[in-house]
């Protein structure tokens, strides 16, 4: 049963993200992400300045003056959006947690797709598969994929983001545009991510929190991993353990880039203490460069 909240939540998504696609995304959107490619709509007659190339012979002759054939984008696409629910996605120090952060991007993703026609679908994953829900088109099934992200309470609590893009690629046969969201705090998946991102278009979408890359001075702190449930004790008070977490953020960040770099796949930082519009606007506006 969905709760007044949830419904809530889902409708503020709803008015917010509607809102960004509408003014921001869905230009940048249809032009970034192309069709197959282009179909016959119909003919009409030659105009002068119409390329002479497209003339339809056959019509011509029948009617005795030339026609020339009109072509469509093929627009369809398939957007699946693959989102981790794992225990460290409920993480966040400032005012949303990776997990909202990761709602509100598949609100933005799934409108995009509605707005321009394309069919969208979800796999919510943390060491298994917890959710798939096919690809389909329509306003409800948009909401119902915001729905699922918020407020679905996974089996699992660690991350595999291998299972979860085996499975993808499994299930997936026809070409698609995969956004996987996550904090990307795994390993082992290097190979399957390679395999998807030749047979796909396969963004990442790393989520990352401030206090993941540095630590305040606050004396002596019990942590609790979100994924295992180890408790460890830090001293933030030692400028060494600070610089320790500093560095190996650092070394994390760095491997990722160059996974997806080496494999030529593009991918976007977002942080939940700031706007997640900038990162978005800018990756647009790469990936128009490159068309």
């Amino acid at each position: 049963m969905l709760t007044k909240e949830l419904l809530k939540q889902v409708k503020q998504i709803e008015i917010r993200t509607r809102g960004i696609v509408n003014d921001v995304f869905s230009g940048e959107y249809h032009s970034v992400f192309k069709g197959r490619g282009m179909e016959f709509s119909e003919v009409r007659e030659y105009y002068f300045g119409d390329d002479i190339r497209n003339i339809d012979w056959n019509v011509t002759a029948r009617f005795g003056h030339p026609y020339i054939k009109i072509f469509e984008e093929e627009r369809e696409l398939t957007v699946m959006l693959l989102v981790d629910m794992s225990g460290s996605l409920v993480f966040g120090s400032v005012e949303k947690t990776k997990q909202q952060i990761a709602a509100e991007l598949s609100a933005i993703l799934a409108f995009s797709a509605l707005k321009n026609n394309d069919k969208v679908g979800l796999i919510l994953f943390t060491d298994r598969i917890e959710k798939f829900v096919p690809p389909r088109k329509g306003k409800s099934h948009s909401l119902r994929i915001i729905r699922e992200v918020l407020s679905f309470e996974p089996q699992g609590k660690a991350t595999s983001i291998r299972q979860a893009l085996e499975y993808f690629n499994h299930t997936i046969k026809k070409k698609a545009i995969v956004f996987l969201i996550s904090d990307y705090i795994d390993s082992g998946y290097e190979k399957i991510l390679r395999i998807v991102g030749k047979k796909h278009d396969l963004i990442g979408i790393v989520l990352r929190d401030v206090r993941e890359k540095s630590l305040i001075d606050a004396g002596l702190i019990k942590f609790r991993d979100a994924e295992t449930g180890e408790i460890r004790f830090l001293d933030t008070s030692d400028k060494s353990v600070r610089k320790s977490i500093t560095d190996e953020h650092k070394r994390w960040m760095e491997y990722r880039r160059q996974l997806f770099l080496s494999g030529r796949l593009d991918s976007i930082d977002i942080e939940t203490s700031g706007s997640y519009i900038k990162p978005l606007v800018d990756f647009f506006k790469l990936r128009e460069k490159r068309w």
